[in-house]
């Protein structure tokens, strides 16, 4: 039996045209479901507030886009390290960078003052928030920021003294050496220590061999970094905070999808105040078991003691507003913006 091959019809316009859009279609579609890679670096370990902060975002970015946008964390310094975080994101060889803008005091000024005035009662919850809102509302380049694509930003807690012997009054700074990071060296000598710089990394042991008495931070890392084992009072009093900021490589944003930046925006403010909350959740923990495993004790300034610390540092807080004046930046505009900003979200 024999079969006469019919003779195919000619491709029609329309055929054409249909063609073309199915493969356009699938080409959309498979751009859709290329995963995109990114990495985020900071210079603490995995352990710290900031780092749990990183993995919050990855795992919500993966979530929110459907599994496309994957983060890959490098905690510890592993990628980059503090004083080269900012430039190494400039530089590609990271596509988000995290740090505190107060190791760079000469790039972020302005911002620095959100954490380098002392005396100010307040959380980490509230100040995360304020600091974010400062961000959007102030110009990218009187901030510094104008070079990045700012991811979320956030604050520690107020630092606090944490000592082996206790500080109960201006009596007892004398003779004390105390591990001190950025702005609190001023603080500390004004109060009448000896501030010490040093790293993180080199406080622990510092605190083991006497080589410093105590130092100033906030207080998760009583349980975080060990530090209770080597002191055992805190001094109420609210010095210095850090202000974090994540920063993107402004060339890998604009390389997202709409859609992708739209979620990491949205992202932004949920990360400054889940960060903040957590780290306020985080501190209660610590101190909760510092006292329960070491015997810390928080001591509370009477009031006369409390205004004698706050008629030392009350200068000093001036003259750091004055010489960002003086670099004709708005100092004066931003703090009185973050006291209003301070009184709404306290008030929340």
């Amino acid at each position: 039996m024999s079969y006469k091959l019919k003779t195919p019809k000619p491709i029609t316009k329309l055929a054409k045209v249909g063609a073309f859009a199915l493969l356009t279609s699938l080409s959309s579609a498979a751009l859709q479901a290329q995963e995109i890679r990114l990495t985020y670096s900071f210079f603490a370990p995995a352990s710290t507030f900031p780092a749990k902060q990183m993995e919050k975002f990855a795992e919500e970015l993966h979530a929110r886009t459907d599994g496309r946008v994957r983060v890959n964390t490098f905690p510890g310094g592993t990628l980059l390290t503090a004083p080269n975080t900012y430039d190494g994101v400039l530089a590609g060889l990271a596509d988000i960078g995290l740090s505190a803008t107060s190791y760079e005091p000469g790039r972020f000024p302005l911002l620095n003052l959100a954490g380098s005035l002392t005396g100010i009662e307040v959380n980490s919850t509230v100040a995360s928030q304020v600091v974010y809102d400062l961000i959007q509302e102030f110009p990218a380049e009187l901030l510094g920021l104008d070079e990045f694509k700012v991811i979320t930003a956030f604050t520690s807690e107020p630092g606090y003294l944490q000592t082996a012997a206790p500080i109960r009054s201006l009596e007892d700074m004398p003779g004390k050496q105390i591990r001190v990071a950025g702005d609190s060296t001023a603080t500390v000598r004004a109060l009448g220590a000896t501030p010490i710089g040093l790293s993180q990394a080199e406080t622990g042991e510092a605190l083991q061999t006497g080589i410093v008495q105590g130092y100033v931070a906030s207080r998760e890392v009583l349980m975080d970094l060990q530090y209770a084992r080597n002191v055992s009072y805190m001094t109420d009093y609210p010095l210095s905070n850090v202000v974090f900021v994540a920063a993107m490589n402004k060339q890998r944003w604009e390389s997202l999808p709409a859609d992708v930046q739209e979620i990491i925006d949205d992202l932004g403010r949920e990360m400054a105040y889940f960060t903040g909350n957590y780290l306020d959740n985080h501190v209660q923990t610590s101190l909760e078991w510092a006292a329960q495993e070491h015997g810390f004790e928080q001591i509370t300034l009477s009031d006369d003691e409390a205004a004698r610390w706050g008629e030392i540092l009350a200068p000093l807080n001036e003259a750091a507003l004055q010489s960002v004046v003086n670099l004709g930046l708005p100092a004066t505009d931003f703090h009185e913006r973050m006291m209003e900003l301070i009184e709404y979200y306290q008030a929340q």
